[in-house]
């Protein structure tokens, strides 16, 4: 069952760019350098070749990603500030601290400038998700368990 990833639209048009050019650029370069290293001779000795296939094999795995990812992405255009919900900017307070945390919860491949990105898969975005102002929910961290208030969500 193929998973389904939600994505701003600035996000999927940034991966696609990069599969774009990976799938071109990236590939004629990566051909470019492979050729030159093996002109060089002996191959089971050649250190430029053998860095140029490593990337090679890191780059096509890149590629890769991005093109299931790209295929089962859903754009999240609208979202209803309501609840927690990828595309949305919630603020908690963590138990104990009264600092407030803004995070953006999504896709672990958004980035944004002013928001930490909060991945829906991790521990405190399963637990946030759904989620209304003035919840408090629990969720295991790396050493013990935790507790937030959601303070507030807004559309980002």
């Amino acid at each position: 069952m193929a998973q389904h990833h939600r994505l701003s639209r600035g996000a999927f048009e940034r991966l696609k760019a990069e599969h774009d050019d990976l799938t071109t650029r990236g590939r004629i370069e990566i051909a470019r350098k492979i050729e030159t290293a093996r002109e060089l001779g002996d191959l089971s000795e050649n250190g430029d070749y053998h860095a140029a296939k490593e990337e090679q094999g890191k780059m096509e795995g890149r590629i890769r990603h991005l093109g299931r990812l790209l295929e089962s992405a859903t754009i999240v255009e609208d979202v209803d500030a309501e609840s927690v919900q990828p595309g949305c900017v919630v603020s908690v307070r963590y138990e104990g601290d009264d600092d407030i945390e803004r995070y953006l919860v999504g896709s672990i491949e958004e980035r944004h400038e002013t928001y930490e990105v909060l991945s829906v898969s991790s521990p405190l975005g399963q637990a946030l998700l759904g989620t209304e102002v003035g919840a408090v929910v629990t969720y295991q961290g790396p050493r013990r368990e935790m507790s937030v208030e959601v303070v507030s969500i807004r559309a980002l």
